[in-house]
């Protein structure tokens, strides 16, 4: 699962907007993942509640992923996985002259449910069924 936080200005982002931006990043995983998997909130913040170092900003987007069915376990997938971030995201950030800043947090697998359900491990044939059918469903690894 990865949980995507984008914190921006108001009236950053039109719905379509959101809704764009939101299908470019599902695109990121969906090779691997299901496509349920990824959510992203959208958090408005006001003028005056949004400091860079001590001063309101009015032009920054700060974007936080939780990365739970998958890690990024090396400097080239980590790199990778970067570059297909960046191009995600530059219409709507970088090229509107927002400022911003990314990461990624990982939590460990074994910590996480769907629906009262433990997922299936990567790369398993309950997996695959998952990505195939876009839900998930009881039967799981042991």
């Amino acid at each position: 699962m990865p949980l995507w936080k984008i914190y921006h200005p108001v009236g950053a982002f039109t719905g379509e907007d959101k809704q764009a931006l939101s299908k470019r990043i599902t695109e990121i995983y969906s090779p691997v993942l299901p496509r349920f998997y990824v959510g992203v909130i959208f958090q408005e913040i006001a003028a005056d509640s949004f400091y860079i170092g001590g001063e309101p900003t009015k032009n920054f987007v700060r974007i936080h992923a939780d990365h739970i069915a998958r890690t990024l376990n090396s400097d080239e997938a980590r790199a990778r996985f970067l570059a297909r971030v960046d191009a995600a995201l530059d219409p709507f950030i970088k090229d509107r002259g927002f400022d911003w800043e990314f990461h990624v947090d990982e939590t460990p697998f074994e910590l996480w449910t769907i629906q009262g359900l433990r997922p299936p491990r990567p790369g398993t044939e309950d997996e695959k069924r998952w990505i195939a059918e876009n839900k998930p469903s009881p039967r799981t690894h042991a």
